[in-house]
């Protein structure tokens, strides 16, 4: 297997995805950059202000830090992790009579689960939506290890005819074998895009495969979706982007889609384009994405149909951990000025006039509306990754939809204790694997690979 799991290779992964988030969000040091994060600040704060007022809330709890040395650190005891008595029931309707057949999940429980998140979560997408003109900017023999491959750049016009101030365009990257004869499986991770000239110094380069290698290795091709491309990630965006076309700059009402929405919105324009390109087998088509875009991922595959199956890396809140669970990150810490643009402005009302448990619905509802398709959730060892995102939480919201799984014919987890590091849960259509490594996806990828394979 991939020894993407020694400590070098771990330092490397954390130390790439810090950079490249300081790539993306960092305060920069020049007057003019500095005077344009502060701009973001500013119009951030006057967003989420606006909304505050909307909603009538006048203040909202402050979550625990990140930090285990602070005072107010999240809670890392497991002991003290489940003040909540009961969970919302999947099979349960609301008017109280129990689901016992896949009809009446489909027509009945599926779109009352829907219906909450859309006003009390993740927001309502608008109805009109404009549409997406794609174009192939360049077409070019790439390499990924040894493997000789064909990578087309993309780029999604969005028509802005109806608010021609905001212009919004969509970027993604599409890969295939160059020596393939017919459509291949593709995998799309929700990424960052590098500056030009950007390159890894080398001794933070991993000597193992990268995971473009290995799919391509697998005959699989992989394409590219940034989101920041057509949503910013914060709440300052929330006026421009595609959520700013849609409501002509003005601001979000409460049940209006947040970033995380947004962005699964883009993952379905990028289908889109996969219909149109033969090299492209539409009915075998994976998402994938880690931390915010393991959230990003999971409601994406629960909105999405197209997506034949998800690989949800370290989603912690707002993505597969149980967002009762009183370990980690917090709805309050989601609810705050720096997250809350990735939710529905109803979301911080329950950081606010109501709590966590009532919230109607919680994260493993969320991964039931994935089912029956498969759902790969995977983290990192607490000793490196950190107790943050929840790996028990995360896991649980896969046991808590395997009845739902059950239900449509399919097997959920094998086990209902969770299981050690290293060890994979892959024998159904609900996979788990904690790895020993830190905030990445890499060491899970060789075992999201081989489970992937009995479905495509």
């Amino acid at each position: 297997m991939s020894n993407l799991s020694s400590t070098k290779v771990i330092r490397f992964y954390n130390l790439a995805l810090m950079f490249t988030l300081s790539l993306v969000f960092s305060t920069l040091t020049s007057g003019a950059q500095e005077g344009q994060q502060n701009n973001i600040r500013n119009l951030t704060q006057n967003d989420y202000q606006n909304m505050l007022e909307t909603l009538g809330i006048t203040a909202v709890r402050p979550g625990p830090s990140g930090n285990p040395k602070d005072f107010n650190a999240a809670n890392s005891n497991e002991a003290m992790a489940s003040p909540y008595t009961s969970l919302p029931n999947p099979l349960i309707l609301n008017n109280g009579n129990p689901v016992q057949d896949a009809q009446t999940w489909w027509k009945l429980r599926r779109p009352e689960i829907v219906s909450y998140f859309d006003s009390e979560v993740y927001g309502r997408v608008p109805d009109n939506t404009p549409a997406v003109k794609w174009e192939v900017i360049s077409v070019k023999d790439t390499v990924f290890g040894e493997i000789p491959a064909i990578t087309k750049e993309l780029l999604g016009r969005v028509d802005n005819s109806r608010y021609p101030d905001i212009t919004v365009n969509i970027q993604l990257s599409l890969t295939v074998p160059k020596q393939q004869n017919k459509p291949v499986p593709v995998v799309t991770e929700f990424g960052f895009k590098f500056p030009a000239g950007f390159r890894i110094p080398e001794s933070m380069q991993s000597k193992g495969k990268s995971w473009q290698q290995q799919l391509l290795e697998t005959g699989w091709g992989f394409a590219v979706l940034i989101p920041t491309s057509y949503q910013a990630d914060n709440g300052a965006g929330l006026t421009s982007g595609i959520i700013g076309l849609c409501n002509k700059g003005k601001y979000r009402k409460p049940d209006d889609w947040g970033a995380i929405r947004a962005w699964a919105w883009g993952a379905s324009r990028a289908v889109d384009y996969f219909e149109t390109d033969a090299d492209v087998d539409c009915s075998r088509l994976a998402i994938e994405g880690l931390s915010r875009y393991g959230k990003t991922a999971l409601v994406t595959m629960a909105y999405e149909p197209r997506f034949s199956l998800a690989f949800v890396g370290s989603s912690g809140n707002g993505g597969a951990k149980i967002m009762r669970r009183h370990f980690g990150e917090q709805v309050e810490n989601l609810a705050s000025s720096g997250e809350y643009h990735w939710f529905a402005g109803n979301f911080i009302k329950y950081a606010s006039t109501l709590s966590p448990t009532d919230l109607p619905v919680d994260a493993h509802e969320l991964v039931a509306l994935c089912a029956p398709r498969p759902v790969f959730i995977g983290s990192g060892s607490p000793l490196v990754e950190g107790t943050w995102v929840d790996a028990k939480g995360m896991f649980l919201g896969g046991l808590y939809a395997s009845p739902v799984y059950q239900l449509l014919g399919k097997k959920g987890y094998s086990l209902t204790e969770m299981p050690p590091i290293e060890t994979a849960l892959l024998d159904g259509e609900l996979a788990f694997r904690q790895h020993a490594g830190g905030h990445t996806n890499g060491p899970n990828w060789p075992y999201f690979i081989q489970w992937a394979k009995k479905y495509f």
